[in-house]
């Protein structure tokens, strides 16, 4: 979610940061994460009760923002992935950065607060759209990465840094990292991701073949209700 003064607005656009590591022609990576296991679906990881939440946090954190903003000129955004709730953007103090953390960490349902806030004037129009730029390009980046769940990773720019959040395996996180820091104009990615087992990804991946093959072979073996109709007729249904 996206806040400023007296404007707001619901952004579609996790776990500990560790460090950085520079990749030899690309952007320098920052590594964190904590192991988790759970399922996953064909487009996103996290269960449809989790998405639910996360969009309550996001405007739930947007009205903290606004409250304790009030008139200052600062910018916000806030990212949840699974409770795991991102902040970035720019504020005046660096006591109203550490004050918005403590506000919006005590949302419902917000297991964890990253705060990267930037104290400082607010960022230039031109920067941000070119975050927004660089950020369609980071999704493409990863679509056409192979073994990469591009659609259960969401991505944020900010002032080149791309933050990525998601449920993933650690090599899929890996190979996402490395698509994204190879991306043009990529100064940093940090990797906010929930780990998964590969054990749970595959058992989900069976059971949603399963499932799909026992729906197909149902609906194939279902008998038509009509074989045809005439006009102004009675219609001609199959013989019992």
């Amino acid at each position: 979610m996206f806040f400023s003064v007296r404007t707001t607005r619901l952004s579609l656009i996790a776990l500990g940061l560790a460090g950085s590591i520079t990749l030899s022609g690309c952007a320098a990576i920052a590594v964190g994460g904590v192991a988790a296991t759970t399922a996953s679906v064909a487009t996103d990881r996290r269960t449809a009760g989790e998405q639910v939440e996360d969009q309550s946090i996001e405007m739930k954190a947007g009205a903290e923002a606004r409250k304790l903003v009030g008139e200052q000129d600062a910018r916000i955004n806030t990212n949840s992935y699974a409770g795991h709730l991102l902040l970035v953007g720019d504020v005046p103090t660096e006591e109203l950065r550490q004050q918005a953390e403590a506000n919006i960490s005590k949302v419902a349902k917000v297991r964890k607060v990253y705060n990267y806030l930037r104290v400082g004037d607010v960022t230039s129009l031109s920067v941000r759209s070119n975050d927004s730029w660089l950020t369609t390009k980071v999704r493409t980046a990863l679509i056409n990465t192979k073994e990469v769940p591009s659609r259960t990773i969401s991505v944020t720019t900010e002032r080149g840094v791309v933050y990525l959040q998601g449920k993933v395996t650690t090599t899929e996180g890996e190979r996402a990292a490395i698509a994204a820091a190879g991306v043009e104009g990529v100064n940093k990615v940090v990797k906010l991701f929930e780990y998964v087992s590969p054990a749970s990804v595959q058992q989900e991946q069976n059971q949603t073949s399963t499932n799909n093959s026992n729906t197909s072979s149902n609906t194939s073996s279902t008998p038509p209700a009509s074989s045809g109709s005439l006009d102004n007729g009675p219609v001609a249904m199959p013989v019992q």
